[in-house]
């Protein structure tokens, strides 16, 4: 034995290949059994005859490329519509698709998970939660394998188990997990029905294609069962609108899935899953822009300002929004930066708003807190483009707001007063100028906006104590009589 293995050494160190003992011999046929590929099914032999011929191809193109010295090629054309590139890549990402499809958990699977939660899981006494250990955690999870199958595993990692709040005991609450099971599942069906509407498979929605998607939802959606087909296109397009505003800040007319997938205005529209009042459930939210009853007001604002019915908005219109609070200058900036050039306006006709920048402008008024509503509003107030506001335009666009403030029958107020009080507010980096990053850095800049802009806004902003006031007595009026 010691003279083999002396033997085997020294033929390695010359570099000699020794014959395998026969013991071994079984290892090197099965290797060539595998490698043949015989004992597969037919689809299999496929697969790696395809595995084959893909590598090679990639081998000698990386051959060419360092032959030629050059740099390797980072883009490439998609190929045109009809051809077999196309066909293969439509096929391709549909067999992707539904290979994710199936290892998804549906409704019967996340209810059983949900039930063997509950079933294997202590009670805490003091706050009545349900809550489960590690060893729990790994039991639970051999039960959901047996019962629904190995696409579960995946939940139950420790990794998963660290991600959760532990007590004093090293023990975790169930709802949280069973609710971030939930959340993964459903925006991973989104993912999926999303990318089914991605013709280009580039990983961004067009306006039709998002909307296309919006429809495909409102069946499932329990607040929008019963919306009326004829107005079913015109939601989808107020819905898909909000997507854009917040999701596309760049306006390049296309919606990145991910940045959808991870957005506010997502999780706004899944809440149309519960149940109204009337069903038995919550009341119908009135700030939601993804109600019916929301789609329906903004339809018919827009519908009874178009005076002459034409589709659009002029100017004249316009200043009839709000019951005409806007000032004429903030209408005036309103069409200068936020309404297309063309169209309906060309052949010497004055621009009109449609429909798509009306929703951007009443989007922008009721989010003037967030970056993109400011943004928004903040191009309006730079009078002249220059990415700061002055003193000087602060002043001209407040006294288009006095104007109407004294026309209201308010007392007469000083504009330096309100100039000095908004300087205040901002406490701008550079004390000569006001900058977008300003407004948003103060956490005021939708207040400053409305007051600059909407002469409610600004009433809102001088009795904002009275209304604080009310707004108390309001709450606890309730208190006291129960």
């Amino acid at each position: 034995m010691e003279t083999s293995t002396a033997a085997v050494v020294a033929a390695a160190a010359a570099g000699k290949k020794m014959p395998l003992p026969s013991s071994m011999l079984w290892v090197q046929h099965l290797r060539n059994y595998v490698g043949s590929g015989e004992g597969l099914g037919s689809e299999a032999q496929t697969e790696m005859e395809t595995k084959k011929l893909l590598l090679e191809a990639y081998r000698a193109r990386q051959q060419q490329t360092m032959a030629a010295g050059g740099i390797p090629s980072f883009y490439k054309k998609k190929p045109s519509e009809g051809s077999v590139g196309a066909k293969v890549h439509r096929l391709a990402k549909f067999r992707f698709l539904k290979k994710q499809a199936e290892v998804l958990l549906n409704a019967d699977d996340l209810d059983t998970m949900w039930v063997l939660l509950r079933e294997n899981c202590s009670i805490e006494e003091a706050s009545g939660t349900e809550k489960m250990n590690y060893e729990d955690f790994c039991h639970i999870a051999t039960l959901c394998t047996e019962q629904i199958g190995s696409k579960c595993r995946r939940f139950f990692s420790a990794c998963n188990f660290l991600k959760f709040e532990k007590d004093d005991f090293g023990r975790i609450a169930i709802l949280p997990f069973y609710l971030y099971v939930m959340r993964t599942v459903s925006l991973t069906q989104a993912r999926i029905d999303m990318s089914e509407l991605d013709e280009d498979g580039d990983g961004f929605l067009q306006p039709q294609e998002m909307e296309a998607y919006i429809r495909g939802l409102i069946p499932n959606l329990a607040q929008l069962r019963n919306i009326p087909p004829p107005f079913l296109s015109m939601y989808s397009r107020i819905a898909a609108r909000k997507f854009f505003f917040f999701c596309d800040p760049l306006r390049r007319g296309k919606l990145c899935i991910k940045k959808v997938l991870l957005s506010n205005c997502l999780a706004e529209l899944m809440e149309l899953h519960q149940e109204t009042e009337e069903e038995g459930g919550e009341p119908e939210p009135a700030d939601n822009w993804f109600s019916l009853s929301s789609a329906q007001r903004i339809c018919d604002t827009f519908l009874g300002l178009d005076k002459d019915m034409n589709g659009t908005l002029s100017k004249q219109e316009l200043q009839g929004y709000a019951e005409g609070t806007l000032t004429d200058i903030f209408i005036e900036r309103v069409f200068d930066e936020h309404v297309r050039r063309g169209g309906r306006a060309g052949g010497g006709k004055a621009r009109e708003m449609d429909f798509e920048s009306f929703l951007d402008f009443v989007l922008a008024l009721e989010n003037r807190e967030t970056p993109e509503g400011l943004t928004y509003m903040f191009k309006c107030l730079d009078l002249h483009n220059r990415g700061f506001l002055t003193t000087v335009d602060v002043h001209t666009l407040f006294r288009d707001v006095h104007q109407k403030w004294i026309e209201g029958g308010n007392y007469d107020l000083c504009i330096e007063d309100v100039r000095d009080e908004i300087w205040d507010m901002v406490k701008p980096a550079d004390p000569l100028r006001i900058t977008l990053a300003d407004l948003l850095g103060c956490r005021q800049g939708g207040t400053i906006a409305s007051m600059l802009t909407d002469v409610r806004g600004f009433w809102a902003h001088d009795n904002r104590e009275n209304l604080l006031q009310d707004e108390e007595e309001a709450v606890e009026a309730p208190e006291e009589s129960e």
